[in-house]
């Protein structure tokens, strides 16, 4: 998370309830924060089913962190890069619940969710590859040796994680900071095309306000 994406809340003290989710990878995470403080967080281990997991896995984490639908100021989702499917059912669902709720919803990319001082963000890919933004460089597909070789010649680490813990967590740190000044409903990031056999989970169609 950037300097710019740190949370500076307002001098009467309103600290926004925010929910952030993701389910771009094997996993569906979710967390709710206010403020800074996270009031409930999970991330569940899952290659298959995030389709019929995530809405009750969020009802747990309001339940858990003591809140309600309407009590949200802003959802943050995870828009990939990563499992095509699974970019699609979270910033489906991201875009239904902003519109019943009328809240804004904001997404994350992938990079800006794995974002840590002195690492190359990195999301693993199939076929020893990986999504990474090279200094300098827009995100894309690359080999992993690639990315590697990249990251030690700018004096980086690299460690690609799929299901990073606190993903959520951070997700809706950024959203918290986002949401008074976006404009557009949040948008899958897809850097190559769909695998020729689609899963068999059926994601929500995108809802257009």
């Amino acid at each position: 998370m950037t300097m710019q994406d740190t949370p500076e809340f307002t001098n009467d003290g309103f600290q926004p309830l925010v929910l952030g989710f993701d389910t771009s990878s094997g996993h569906c995470a979710a967390a709710l924060l206010r403020g800074e403080e996270v009031l409930a967080s999970r991330l569940e281990e899952m290659t298959r089913g995030q389709a019929e997991r995530l809405m009750l896995l969020l009802e747990e984490v309001l339940a858990e962190g003591g809140a309600a639908w309407q009590d949200m100021d802003a959802i943050g989702v995870g828009v990939g890069p990563g499992n095509f499917t699974g970019i699609r059912i979270a910033v489906s669902a991201a875009r239904g619940l902003a519109l019943g709720l009328e809240v804004p919803a904001v997404g994350v990319d992938g990079f800006d969710a794995r974002t840590a001082e002195g690492t190359l963000p990195a999301v693993p890919a199939p076929r020893n590859q990986v999504y990474a933004a090279l200094p300098g460089e827009a995100p894309r597909l690359m080999p992993r040796q690639e990315a590697e070789d990249a990251a030690h010649g700018a004096g980086l680490a690299f460690v690609p994680e799929a299901s990073p813990a606190g993903i959520a967590e951070t997700i809706a740190r950024i959203a918290a900071v986002r949401f008074r000044t976006v404009t557009e409903p949040p948008a899958p990031l897809y850097l190559r095309t769909a695998d020729a056999a689609p899963s068999s989970d059926v994601p929500p169609a995108l809802i257009d306000e």
